[in-house]
């Protein structure tokens, strides 16, 4: 990815049974173009080797489903959306608490959310508190929505197809395995297909 200059993120992961494993994880990318990288990871990737968590499992190939999600809203949040009203802190104060106007709500406009800070003494450090809370608020809306996402694709996880993968990797490093792109075997394969047919109808 980092050769590639697309920046990523890992906004949603379920762990696995086993320890340091995961079921699935979602991952954002940024880049101005990513269809061409994408292409070459959408599909099912096979790893072979054995598998530290499954020492005694006969199977030497695994494979993962690389999915794109589609269609999400995503929330963008900007700081101009935002709404400030200022009040008196509640609760027990000192000095300048209760008479100066140092607590902070904080309403995100497009979804109405809103949260309220009063922690510091400090308008302006409670202001940055609020916004701060707002961000990781709307953050959650989005994740919800692409959670639910999730789910309504989760069928893809158990169709991954084992006969073509698009990428293949082999041993503990993870190392990339050679695909030959002229179809060479493949070309193979089927002229022996055909000649066998051949010979069972004469």
């Amino acid at each position: 990815i980092k050769n590639n200059t697309i920046d990523y993120e890992i906004i949603h992961r379920e762990n696995g049974d086993e320890n340091l494993t995961l079921k699935s994880v979602t991952i954002l990318l940024k880049a101005k173009d990513l269809d061409a990288f994408l292409k070459t990871w959408l599909g099912s990737i096979c790893w072979t080797g054995k598998s530290t968590f499954r020492k005694f499992h006969k199977r030497s190939n695994w494979f993962i489903g690389v999915f794109e999600l589609e269609g999400l809203e995503k929330i963008n949040f900007n700081e101009k959306d935002i709404q400030f009203q200022t009040t008196r802190s509640q609760g027990s104060g000192g000095q300048n608490v209760n008479k100066v106007n140092t607590a902070v709500r904080a309403t995100h406009v497009p979804t109405g959310e809103s949260v309220f800070a009063q922690d510091s003494r400090s308008q302006l450090e409670n202001r940055k508190l609020a916004i701060m809370r707002l961000k990781e608020k709307v953050a959650g809306i989005y994740i919800r929505q692409l959670e639910k996402r999730m789910q309504d694709t989760w069928n893809n996880h158990l169709q991954v197809q084992r006969g073509n993968p698009v990428r293949t990797f082999s041993g503990a490093d993870f190392k990339k395995n050679y695909q030959d792109k002229s179809f060479k075997k493949q070309r193979n394969i089927l002229k022996r297909e055909l000649k066998n047919d051949r010979n069972d109808l004469n």
